[in-house]
């Protein structure tokens, strides 16, 4: 028996979908990395309690920023946690409230920017992902969802976490303003 990605059931369905793609990218900016693996917290502090609450498991851009779970709490429902944009340019941010919110942004076929998030502006079908088409109607059969329909509702929607984030990792690091 072939051994899962994650011991999340969503990240598995979407390894699964990534190996069927190929080598193509299907949201710029996006891949699954290892699991689990070094995402560049500890530049940010060593402390195992700051460190030890991180999932990391994908690239957020060609640069070196990386997404990763936040263990706000002890759920046991890990797709549930949101999901942190570890940024290689200095920032550390809640960027979804959970998984499959952040599959809906990645639909955008937007990389994140800075602090903002990501930019939700219609682009033309030639300039999207290779593999863009095919993970929306995957998004679609598999949770029933597509691309937001308003970024700006949902990026403040996830404000409140963010700030709660905020306050909980300044007791560690000092994060840059907003």
């Amino acid at each position: 028996m072939r051994q899962k990605y994650s011991p999340i059931p969503e990240l598995n369905l979407l390894r699964e979908f990534e190996e069927g793609l190929g080598p193509v990218f299907y949201s710029d900016g996006f891949e699954l990395s290892e699991f689990g693996a070094d995402a560049g917290l500890h530049t940010w502090s060593d402390d195992p309690e700051f460190v030890g609450r991180f999932l990391p498991f994908a690239l957020a851009n060609g640069s070196g920023s990386c997404y990763a779970l936040w263990r706000c709490d002890e759920r046991a429902e890990l797709a549930s946690l949101p999901v942190v944009f570890v940024g290689d340019e200095g920032e550390l941010y809640v960027i979804a409230r959970c998984l499959t919110e952040l599959f809906q942004l990645l639909a955008l076929d937007s990389e994140p920017i800075s602090d903002v998030g990501f930019v939700g502006a219609e682009r033309d079908i030639e300039e999207h992902s290779e593999g863009h088409e095919e993970f929306v109607d995957w998004l679609r059969r598999t949770f029933g969802l597509g691309p937001p329909e308003d970024v700006d509702a949902l990026w403040a929607e996830r404000e409140a976490l963010d700030d709660r984030f905020r306050a909980w990792a300044g007791n560690f690091v000092a994060l840059p303003e907003r």
